[in-house]
């Protein structure tokens, strides 16, 4: 059982680990690519340059990061499972770690509502959320004047960010002609895998005809998975914003996350060095095809290991393209990204 800890509103070690991550300030860089799945963090982070060696932390919440360069670059890879609760604990804790600007591109899956082959892949230009509305009565729908699910307003991709990630895309994909890029799209997250994307199961979820709303709703939708909305969302209320330096020292936690790292860090824990500067977060997004809800096709495991292979070096070039001011950009000092 862990010890108690002291701040509840965010709590954090004595050496400034945040509770979930596990990261402290030095291990995560202002470059990062987010994934689903361990194994897809493995094979971006196989792009890496090979010094300095690629620092590796797995904290017991099932959150694992690599940081190390790609093309003199510094970058991170952060796995973080799925849905947007996972996407606001690594958003938040990350942006507690970093001094100046954060750039996030989102290397997921999805599956499409559009007549495109499993194994191509959407780039986003805004996204929606469809959240279950929990005041409809699923098991009464007669009796309810609710509708069961809500659809949000638009959230938007970084404009320059989105052309990159397009472009460098573009430029990495095999050469066969058969991998078909969707740029521009509408994506839609939603707060479940099953029903709020209009998948039959067991319950009664009133979503038999979900999917043919969402069309008719949502001009240019293309694709529908669960983190993509939260990521532009959040972003987009960060953007601009000046931080403050705090008049109270940070909020510790007695005991750490227990994290596990492949070599030992160095990393400053100075708070954030940008207090009272504006800095910006930019998001962007590349959605691999899994599943066809047309045709309700899966992709193969063969697919997968091709198409992650080329889209997380076409990620890393659209990451390691993107300027930013070296003024707003973590201290390389004892980070674990220094040479």
């Amino acid at each position: 059982m862990k010890q108690t800890l002291t701040d509840a509103n965010f709590p954090r070690t004595a050496d400034l680990r945040v509770y979930h991550l596990g990261l402290r300030p030095g291990e995560v860089a202002n470059r990062i690519v987010t994934v689903g799945s361990p194994s897809r963090a493995h094979t971006v982070a196989s792009h890496f340059d090979t010094a300095p060696k690629a620092f590796e932390l797995a904290s017991e919440r099932g959150f694992l990061t690599i940081t190390g360069r790609y093309k003199g670059v510094p970058v991170s890879v952060v796995s973080i499972g799925m849905g947007h609760p996972n996407v606001d604990f690594f958003v938040r804790e990350v942006r507690e770690c970093l001094s100046g600007d954060m750039l996030v591109v989102r290397l997921g899956s999805c599956g499409s509502l559009i007549d495109v082959p499993v194994g191509s892949v959407a780039v986003p230009k805004s996204s929606v959320a469809i959240e279950r509305n929990l005041e409809f009565d699923f098991v009464n729908p007669e009796e309810c004047t609710e509708q069961p699910y809500r659809i949000s307003k638009p959230a938007l991709a970084d404009p320059e960010f989105h052309s990159q990630v397009h472009k460098c895309l573009a430029a990495a994909k095999p050469q066969d002609g058969k991998t078909i890029i969707v740029a521009g799209s509408v994506n839609a997250s939603a707060d479940s895998f099953y029903s709020s994307q209009g998948r039959q199961t067991s319950f009664p979820d009133q979503n038999e005809t979900l999917v043919e709303h969402l069309q008719a709703s949502v001009k240019d939708l293309a694709t529908l998975e669960m983190e993509t909305f939260w990521l532009y969302h959040l972003a987009a209320c960060w953007t601009g914003r000046k931080r403050t330096a705090s008049a109270h020292a940070p909020p510790l936690a007695t005991s750490p996350v227990q994290p596990t790292a492949s070599h030992q860090s160095t990393a400053k824990v100075a708070p954030n060095s940008l207090a009272g500067h504006e800095t910006v977060m930019r998001a962007a997004a590349a959605q691999m095809v899994f599943a066809s809800r047309t045709s309700q096709d899966f992709i193969t495991p063969e697919e997968v290991a091709v198409l992650e292979e080329w889209t997380a070096k076409g990620v890393l070039d659209a990451l390691a393209g993107m300027q930013i001011a070296p003024d707003r950009v973590h201290a390389q000092e004892g980070s674990v990204w220094a040479l």
